[in-house]
């Protein structure tokens, strides 16, 4: 068995072009730090909001390769937590619940009827693969928060808990740079000047986000494989 999953793999190897970045503000800070500070900061906020993305990847792929995973297991519906039904359809269903018109409501059981139906059933395995996209709507900007409800789609409660557990003395340093690098996202933005790092700081987010991001993959992988399947 691998010892990470593919979604981890994946996100390794797109922090290349992060550090292709951090490395050229790098070079051009020992070469003229003053003469080259807005290319500099360019370069580093360049970084930081590829690393947010990178983040958001990553834990929608972590998520993506369990959804692919119960249809491919054959695992049975009754095993599955009520919760991913709902975020399989959560599209269609929330639109009937905002919907009071009779005719309109009709419309919309029928538009539910007719592309999601199959997937309802509380026993036997899904008769076709889960729309990933859909399931994966309304996450971004991957706060600890967001992170943590995204993992309760599947039913997985004690992200957090066991998180800690894995961390031990980092873990709420290490959550705090997941909610400080998705805000200063949000800042570069909305053309927030000020919201830049050095190379050296952006080294040291690289790094912390990548330790929280292999402690996830261990804690989730475990969780998947006492649950429901093995997903390395």
């Amino acid at each position: 068995m691998a010892r990470f999953t593919s979604a981890y793999s994946g996100y390794i190897a797109r922090l290349d072009e992060v550090e292709s970045l951090r490395l050229g503000a790098s070079y051009l800070e020992k070469e003229a730090p003053i003469a080259n500070k807005d290319k500099i900061n360019a370069l580093c906020r360049g970084g930081l909001v590829l690393l947010s993305s990178h983040l958001e990847a990553y834990i929608k792929e972590l998520g993506e390769i369990l959804v692919i995973r119960f249809s491919e297991k054959q695992i049975d519906r009754s095993k599955i937590d009520k919760r991913v039904f709902y975020h399989i359809s959560k599209d269609r269903l929330d639109n009937l619940l905002v919907t009071s018109n009779p005719v309109n409501i009709a419309d919309a059981v029928f538009e539910f009827l007719d592309s999601d139906y199959e997937y309802w059933s509380s026993n036997g395995p899904f008769p076709k693969y889960i729309q990933t996209e859909r399931f994966n709507k309304g996450f971004s900007n991957p706060t600890f928060k967001k992170i943590k409800r995204y993992f309760n789609r599947f039913g997985f409660e004690e992200y957090s808990r066991n998180l800690g557990r894995k961390l031990k003395a980092d873990y709420m340093p290490y959550v705090n740079m997941v909610d400080h690098l998705v805000d200063i996202r949000n800042k570069i933005a909305h053309g927030d000047p000020s919201a830049t790092k050095t190379p050296q700081e952006v080294h040291d987010i690289v790094t912390i986000i990548t330790d929280f991001c292999r402690a996830t993959d261990s804690v989730f992988g475990l969780w998947c494989k006492e649950n429901y399947c093995s997903i390395r």
